[in-house]
């Protein structure tokens, strides 16, 4: 089946994206769209070349007139994060940019699924909700899928099993405000608690597990890989095309994505990231976890920082 996906914004987060995908049988043509046109041509270029090892493909820089006919459309554009710098920092200069790209892209493609990446991504999220005009279902912010990708990798490093064998979550912002909501969490089809207890009672298990450690590991670990690199893209691109693939597949899924609240948690007209329901035709819902008093305490606190921001702004 041919499938298009098209990637807005050529910086390190896009371009690797495009890459990414090129490696995949996800699509049969991606385009890359940048306002500097000579860097989504070179980005290009490379990544072509790179394809004659796997079944052709076809893999363009281009303009908004091609992305005709996306099924997806992935938006990256934006300033990056800065080391010391947090996301809501970039607020205001990255929702003027979402502004200006919104109806060149919404004109041509306005049947295809949107993933928002551009940070702060829920507050991105929202604006292009509010100014596109499209149905709330087409948008999917990318949330704190990465969040909760970071997540499973600490877990599994901390219990020494395999990442696919747990369920755990984080909500809210993608940011520092963000959760785990471990009332939620499963390992093996176990209830955290009780996948301890067993384990230890069979010896397989007696380190001492440091949920606020854990929950400081997936707040600091985008800061550190920047104050380090630069900038994070390896991470955040597998889980955009992660997220791709549950949107174009036969079946739904559910997972950690931003997208319009509707009462849920007793939260309204704001976007941040539950569990949600995905796949062909986008957003199907939210699957409404019950939470503990404290957690839902968390998950109030972290709308309501992005509340105040978007006080400050101007949409």
């Amino acid at each position: 089946m041919s499938r298009k996906i098209t990637i807005i914004g050529a910086g390190s987060v896009g371009s690797t994206i495009a890459y990414t995908l090129s490696m995949e049988d996800l699509a049969s043509e991606i385009v890359l769209i940048d306002v500097n046109k000579d860097k989504a041509e070179g980005e290009v270029m490379d990544i072509i070349q790179g394809t004659c090892f796997r079944d052709p493909i076809s893999v363009i820089s281009g303009d908004y007139e091609d992305a005709r006919d996306s099924d997806i459309v992935i938006i990256t554009s934006g300033i990056a994060r800065k080391p010391g710098q947090t996301r809501l920092e970039l607020t205001q200069t990255n929702v003027d940019i979402i502004k200006s790209i919104t109806p060149s892209i919404v004109s041509v493609a306005p049947n295809a699924l949107y993933v928002i990446v551009s940070n702060p991504v829920d507050i991105i999220t929202y604006v292009f909700t509010k100014i596109s005009g499209l149905p709330e279902n087409q948008i999917i912010g990318s949330g704190t899928l990465l969040d909760t990708a970071r997540l499973r990798f600490a877990l599994s490093e901390h219990f020494n099993i395999a990442q696919k064998n747990i369920h755990a979550y984080v909500f809210g912002e993608h940011g520092d405000s963000s959760f785990v909501p471990w009332s939620c969490t499963q390992i093996s089809g176990a209830m955290l608690d009780e996948y301890i207890e067993v384990m230890t009672e069979a010896g397989k298990y007696s380190s001492y597990l440091d949920r606020d450690s854990m929950e400081e590991y997936v707040h600091k670990s985008g800061g550190e890989i920047i104050k380090y690199k630069g900038a994070t893209y390896y991470a955040v691109s597998v889980s955009v095309c992660r997220l791709c693939r549950m949107l174009l597949s036969a079946y739904d899924s559910i997972n950690t994505v931003s997208s319009m609240m509707h009462g849920e948690y007793g939260l309204e007209d704001i976007c941040l990231s539950t569990l949600s329901i995905i796949g062909p035709g986008g957003v199907k819902g939210k699957m409404p976890v019950r939470l503990t008093n404290e957690e839902l305490q968390k998950l109030h606190a972290s709308a309501e920082k992005l509340r105040e921001t978007m006080r400050h702004i101007k949409i």
